[in-house]
């Protein structure tokens, strides 16, 4: 029989397969190294965040308020009564202004209470009033007032401007005395007053304790001296530092507060040295 020839693989062939199957192997090797995760990456550290400081915002400066000046206080009202009416606590007689009508009377004429009256002669219920605390104010002060003559009636003047004419003639009578319809204690709103001390009626009385605090403190209570020092051309009469007359303490503070002593001037009215006639 015969026996078949043994085929021999080439060594070529045989070197051949066996680096196929190393790379076979290496192939496997790799891929499976590529399908495991990679390791994450540690995480790197923050740095720490540096505030920068913010400028502040620029303030802008007030203006300095400029002083302001406060209003001034309203006119005084010159005309808020009447300088005619006899009945008006600012009626203005003088030589040149008689009361209208001459025979004038008042019609709320009472005694002032609680002082000496030696007269027993009454005044206008706002003038009586006001008096009252005048005098009143006067005793906490220590001095002793009293009222020597108020309201006249026009009778009465008169009598008393004749008998200034008999004794010392019309021409001195005309410098101290008021002839009637003329005069301010017709009016109601007038005293006289006195202390005692002996200066009664007489120039003298306004250097007295009584007379310089009188003065001083007229316009509190509303009264004026109504023929001061000075003023004898502008009012007609010598001075009479005993003689105030009531105008209210509205005029009464206006009047202290400008300086103007007399109602001529205040009011702008003419001067009245003397009559008309």
């Amino acid at each position: 029989m015969m026996i078949p020839a043994r085929t021999s693989v080439p060594r070529a062939a045989s070197r051949a397969g066996k680096a196929l199957a190393a790379a076979t192997l290496v192939g496997l090797a790799l891929g499976l190294s590529g399908c495991a995760p990679e390791p994450e990456p540690e995480p790197k550290p923050t740095p720490a965040e540096t505030t920068t400081p913010t400028a502040p915002a620029p303030t802008t400066a007030k203006p300095t308020p400029k002083p302001t000046t406060p209003p001034a206080p309203p006119a005084f009202d010159k005309q808020a009564r009447s300088i005619d009416d006899p009945a008006s606590i600012w009626v203005v007689t003088d030589k040149l202004r008689p009361l209208a009508p001459k025979e004038y009377e008042p019609a709320d004429l009472r005694m002032p209470q609680g002082f000496v009256n030696t007269n027993g002669q009454p005044l206008r219920d706002e003038a009586a009033t006001a008096v009252e605390g005048f005098l009143g104010a006067a005793a906490q002060n220590g001095l002793n007032v009293q009222i020597i003559s108020a309201y006249r009636p026009y009778g009465m003047q008169v009598e008393l401007y004749n008998s200034y004419i008999a004794r010392d003639g019309q021409a001195a009578a005309d410098t101290y005395s008021a002839r009637p319809g003329f005069s301010e204690h017709q009016t109601g709103l007038v005293v006289d007053l006195d202390d005692g001390s002996g200066c009664a009626l007489s120039e003298c009385f306004g250097g007295t304790a009584a007379g310089k605090w009188l003065a001083e403190h007229a316009a509190e209570h509303g009264f004026i001296i109504r023929y001061p020092q000075g003023k004898q051309e502008v009012t007609g009469f010598i001075p009479e530092p005993w003689h105030f007359r009531y105008v209210g303490k509205e005029l009464a503070a206006e009047m202290k507060r400008t300086g103007v002593v007399t109602l001529e001037e205040f009011f702008g009215l003419p001067a009245a040295p003397g009559y008309a006639d």
